[in-house]
């Protein structure tokens, strides 16, 4: 029997999933958490084979519980399911040890399906994101600006990009305005430019948005 720990912050969400797997004769629901703190205590507590993990949370993103959880527990198979489309998050995720990536508009039996192939020690990406892995890692001279973010500072940076405020941030994340301020300062240091407008330009030129 596969044991699945969900993590997400939204109760329908959590709620949805469960029914998609009661389909499932060899996938059970073992536990679930709503956000990072949750969830590291659920894995230290019990044993997991599989979790599926947002990445927007309020506080810690999924990102951050993600190199946790791996660095707690290595063989701990974890599968991104969000909302973002691959393009954002999909090759930061594997490369910090995600074992796939899937979208919430992915259908049930492609979820199923993955948990089932990265239970067993399998990855589970697609095919487009399989190929653009496969060039990331073949040519590492051309990394573009953004690889050089820490996870909170791309997150912030596809949000800002997405037209939202300091202010709209810092709620979502549950973080003060002076926080997120600070983030953004980090991220324009980093990359060199000087604005928002830039960063918005940047962001969609490299197809970082949906």
């Amino acid at each position: 029997m596969i044991k699945v720990l969900i993590v997400d912050d939204h109760p329908i969400v959590r709620a949805g999933l469960k029914q998609i797997l009661v389909e499932a004769p060899d996938i059970v629901v073992a536990g679930e958490a709503s956000n990072g703190e949750e969830a590291v205590s659920q894995v230290l507590e019990n044993e997991f084979q599989v979790v599926l993990l947002d990445i927007s949370m309020p506080g810690r993103s999924g990102l951050e519980v993600l190199s946790q959880l791996k660095s707690l527990k290595p063989s701990l198979s974890i599968l991104i399911l969000s909302t973002y489309p691959e393009e954002q998050y999909a090759v930061r995720a594997l490369k910090s040890g995600a074992s796939g990536y899937l979208t919430k508009e992915s259908l049930p039996e492609e979820l199923i399906a993955a948990i089932r192939k990265v239970s067993g020690g399998g990855k589970y990406v697609s095919a487009a994101l399989a190929e653009k892995l496969a060039f990331d890692l073949s040519d590492d001279r051309t990394k573009p600006l953004h690889e050089t973010l820490s996870d909170r500072e791309y997150q912030v940076l596809c949000m800002i990009a997405s037209g939202k405020t300091v202010k709209q941030i810092g709620e979502e994340l549950a973080l003060s305005v002076k926080t997120i301020s600070t983030y953004r300062r980090r991220i324009l240091d980093k990359m060199k430019m000087k604005n928002n407008a830039e960063l918005t330009h940047f962001a969609i030129s490299q197809g970082l948005m949906n």
